[in-house]
């Protein structure tokens, strides 16, 4: 199967391309490769997807180039879309909405004018719980009002899955929107808690604890998102208007702080810690429902805290050790 995943170049993605290609798919990767966070670890996911011994086509490119993202669908024949690339980050969209109006609104009406033009089967998209909001009605259902998103990044998200419903409605594209809670790994995100607590604290340096780690979150491992993607990619919506949505999430919410005393057994390690106050556009928990993933499925996450924050120490000290030698050698 040909399989277009954008954003290869970024957490999800990479992992999400990385599992299609052990699995024997071809995969068109497309991603801009910008500098919001370090470069180089997306160079470093690209290099590994490129030396895969499968097929991994890769293209660099914007999604606001509608000529050349439409181009790699209709040349290459593409009938599945996965898109995940995307402007990220709930604090950088305070500064910067404009990098999120560019990315986020004009490049997924992209996605949705080349899937429409060259009839794709089945569209699958990121969307975020951010767009829940403040929500209380907790563990929260797709069925929740998501009409008060508490920054701009969730309010582009939720604007996703409003224009994809609206596509879906008129041209009878199969359409899929994903809602992620929080999700980590390795190879992660440089910006994320986990990511950030982790380096800190190696480097005997201060961590920064908002709301002072009184957040829950519901921590989902990269691996259990991988594997509800792929199995969703084969059941394309079959309603009257073929669109749904999913909560993709670990099913187990964690305050931040109980979430760093796991990292402080593994790492054994004392953090030194900053309380903070909460931060614009931060919502207070998370915590989701995934009834209706499972149903549809039949898989639920399985990759408990423990396991999963002890897998990326076990990277991160890894690719610790190889920067500081390579670092060595230079001098």
């Amino acid at each position: 199967m040909k399989i277009l995943v954008t954003g290869s170049g970024g957490f999800i993605g990479f992992h999400l391309s990385k599992y299609l290609l052990d699995k024997n798919h071809t995969v068109f990767g497309y991603d801009n490769m910008n500098s919001y966070y370090d470069v180089k670890l997306k160079r470093d996911r690209i290099k590994i997807l490129s030396k895969s011994k499968k097929k991994f086509i890769f293209t660099k490119g914007n999604l606001e180039d509608f000529k050349k993202l439409d181009n790699v669908v209709k040349k290459n024949k593409i009938k599945i879309i996965v898109h995940l690339a995307a402007q990220a980050g709930v604090r950088h969209s305070v500064q910067n909405p404009r990098d999120y109006f560019n990315s986020n609104i004009k490049g997924f009406f992209n996605i949705l004018e080349t899937s429409k033009i060259n009839k794709i089967e089945h569209l699958l998209f990121a969307s975020t719980s951010s767009v829940y909001g403040d929500g209380k009605n907790f563990p929260l259902k797709e069925t929740e009002n998501t009409d008060h998103p508490l920054s701009f990044y969730a309010a582009t998200k939720k604007s996703n899955e409003v224009m994809a419903y609206a596509y879906s409605h008129i041209y009878n594209l199969p359409a899929t929107g994903l809602r992620f809670f929080t999700v980590y790994g390795p190879y992660g995100r440089p910006d994320m808690a986990l990511f950030k607590f982790i380096k800190n604290m190696m480097m005997k340096r201060p961590i920064e604890l908002y709301n002072k780690g009184n957040h829950i979150r519901d921590f989902t491992y990269v691996d259990d998102v991988v594997v509800s993607i792929s199995k969703l990619i084969n059941k394309p919506p079959v309603k009257k208007v073929p669109y749904d949505v999913f909560n993709i999430a670990g099913n187990e919410p964690r305050h931040l702080k109980e979430f760093l005393r796991i990292i402080e057994k593994y790492l054994n390690i004392k953090p030194k810690v900053k309380l903070l106050k909460m931060q614009i556009g931060d919502v207070h928990k998370t915590d989701a429902n995934v009834n209706k993933l499972i149903n549809k499925i039949k898989f639920k996450p399985k990759i408990k805290a423990e396991e999963g924050i002890s897998k990326f120490i076990d990277w991160y000290k890894n690719q610790f050790n190889q920067e500081s030698k390579k670092n060595e050698n230079s001098c």
